[in-house]
């Protein structure tokens, strides 16, 4: 335990977020950098409780009070090690994750939780400043191949493990880059896209081999995947992305998200000077109030736009924990992010009627209405009908299931009636050798848990290609045949 009465003593404490008005100019990331004497402080309120419920909390099974009490003791080597047995890519979850740990936390049951996302981050960071995340490669190779097709967390976690296991494996993506959501989908405010290839440059040295810009079930099919590799894993996400099928839907101007960030991001990159969706000076919508909304609205204050609207058709949460979500579940409560501080012009419970156009087939406005909660259905408030100026839409309300792409009729997985590809409990799916992890065969869920599935799919693997398996399974296998 590092500092015993920490948790009564040290409020918590975030790094300081640089100004609004100076970080809205750039694209870097929004925190200021954060002295590690102040880290090892906070790391200092971790109780040490006798059953850490942020392990339940976290799908990987971070092993939290160990690296909290190694932090606070300055014993960075030993904590970055603790942090990397459960995780491969601490980075990533130390800046994406919504942290269920924290909500998880003892401490928070009457106080502030323990800062643990900042604290893993700041401990990956002190190894990749201090030279200590190096390749891993195999001693041997198994001579077993393994095809993985995407390149998200789950596709690259499943990737450095079997690679690290001795097999040969190569990660095929379409598009240009390797990183899936993450490099086209994560602004560049929330993560560096620098912080992702420094982790693709360690697996590239490991032995893991990468494929960008391959149309697996086009330009490769999945039958010639399965003769040429010993097993193959789909890790293509769920990027199948809600419809809104209103009138007007079919004008120009309205946008899924997932067609207007990757744009912002190569802009940030000095990839594009004048991206082909740019919202400066333009008057924006955004339909959904989740992370994908707020990326939007982060990307669309630094394009300059004119004015930002974000429309949620729930009900605005609670501040404080609902007392139909308590400790330690994760509480649906009012939250601001860092974009939100920049912009925050957000409409609750209210629904959009139609999109209206001018008489080019341009978008002009919205209509909206408010609406009401009435058991479980909502319903729409009459005489609360109004339009909202708009030349933007971003529909931004989240991925029903994997693309019904060619792929998947090739290799002959079955999908549920979620669309969602159906697998054992040990990963693998309708077609022998053939395993799915992550937002493909969970559904839409957290980048944590994309790790997490990644990294008990390499086991089960590692397990059909060799016969045994020494890899960590988060997820523990089950005997059952097929599951949803």
């Amino acid at each position: 335990m590092g500092d015993p009465k920490g948790f009564i003593t040290t409020p918590r404490e975030l790094p300081q977020r640089r100004a609004v008005d100076v970080r809205i100019q750039d694209w870097k990331e929004v925190y200021e950098p954060q002295s590690f004497e102040h880290l090892q402080k906070q790391a200092g309120r971790c109780m040490d409780c006798g059953i850490p419920f942020c392990h339940q909390g976290c799908p990987l099974g971070n092993l939290i009070p160990e690296w909290n009490d190694l932090i606070h003791r300055g014993d960075k080597n030993e904590a970055i090690a603790r942090l990397h047995a459960t995780n491969n890519f601490p980075e990533f979850t130390g800046r994406l994750c919504p942290a269920p740990c924290e909500t998880a936390c003892v401490v928070a049951i009457n106080a502030d939780a323990v800062t643990i996302k900042q604290v893993e981050l700041r401990t990956i960071e002190e190894a990749f400043e201090s030279g200590k995340v190096v390749p891993l490669p195999p001693d041997r190779l198994s001579g077993k191949t393994v095809a993985v097709i995407g390149s998200g967390p789950a596709g690259l976690a499943v990737a450095q493990q079997l690679t690290r296991a001795g097999h040969t494996v190569a990660v095929y993506e379409r598009a240009e880059k390797i990183g899936g959501l993450m490099r086209y989908g994560i602004p560049e405010f929330k993560m560096e896209k620098s912080i992702l290839d420094r982790r693709l440059r360690q697996m590239e040295e490991e032995g893991t081999r990468f494929r960008a810009s391959v149309d697996v079930g086009v330009e490769i099919t999945g039958q010639q995947l399965r003769s040429r590799y010993d097993a193959v894993v789909i890790a293509v996400g769920a990027t199948q992305w809600r419809e809104l099928p209103i009138p007007g839907r079919e004008l120009r101007g309205v946008y899924q998200a997932m067609e207007f960030l990757p744009w912002g991001n190569k802009q940030a990159l000095g990839e594009e000077i004048d991206p082909p969706i740019n919202v400066a000076g333009k008057h924006v919508v955004i339909l959904g109030g989740g992370d994908t909304g707020a990326d939007c609205l982060g990307t669309c204050v630094r394009q300059g736009a004119a004015s930002v609207t974000q429309l949620e058709i729930m009900p605005r949460p609670d501040d404080e924990r609902p007392s139909a979500q308590p400790w330690p579940m994760y509480p649906m409560v009012y939250r601001v992010s860092s974009a939100h501080e920049e912009l925050d012009n957000r409409l609750f419970s209210v629904s959009t009627e139609k999109f209206i156009g001018d008489a080019n087939g341009q978008l002009r406005a919205i209509s909206i209405i408010e609406t009401v909660l009435v058991n479980g259905k909502f319903e729409s408030v009459p005489g609360t009908e109004r339009e909202i100026p708009a030349d933007f839409v971003f529909l931004a309300m989240g991925f029903t299931g994997p693309e019904k792409s060619p792929l998947l009729t090739q290799l002959e997985v079955q999908l549920d009636d979620r669309g969602i590809i159906i697998r054992d409990g040990n990963f693998q799916t309708s077609s022998e050798g053939v395993f799915v992890c992550g937002d493909a065969g969970r559904g839409q869920s957290l980048i944590v848990w994309a790790i997490a599935e990644g990294r008990s799919a390499a086991a089960s693997v590692d397990n059909y290609l060799s016969g045994h398996t020494q890899l960590p399974s988060p997820i523990e296998p089950t005997s059952r045949s097929l599951m949803v």
